[in-house]
């Protein structure tokens, strides 16, 4: 079984915990955003950044979900995840909703 990868993979942003632009760039908030771990089967919120407030796209931090909802869903990650967790499994989470794996 394949291991689904999360955003920071994906982007080699290098904003994760660890990762090589945290000094320039800080810690991205879906890397470290711990309340939506198992979301899309991500690690924190490494599969529902869209939902995330000041995630870094397109060589700069991104507002809030209303901001950034067009270019995140028209983002090749977005479209990745939602291929692989298909049509009945695929969590959008919007803004103010709890996640809630029951």
């Amino acid at each position: 079984m394949k291991i689904p990868i999360n955003c920071w993979e994906f982007k080699n942003c290098g904003r994760q915990p660890g990762g090589e632009k945290v000094k320039e760039s800080g810690l991205c908030p879906a890397a470290t955003e711990a309340g939506n771990s198992g979301v899309n089967q991500g690690m924190n919120s490494g599969r529902i950044c869209w939902a995330v407030a000041g995630t870094f796209c397109g060589g700069k931090v991104q507002g809030t979900y209303a901001e950034k909802y067009l270019s995140c869903m028209a983002c090749d990650f977005f479209k990745l995840v939602k291929d692989e967790e298909g049509v009945g499994n695929f969590n959008i989470l919007l803004p103010g909703q709890i996640y809630n794996p029951a």
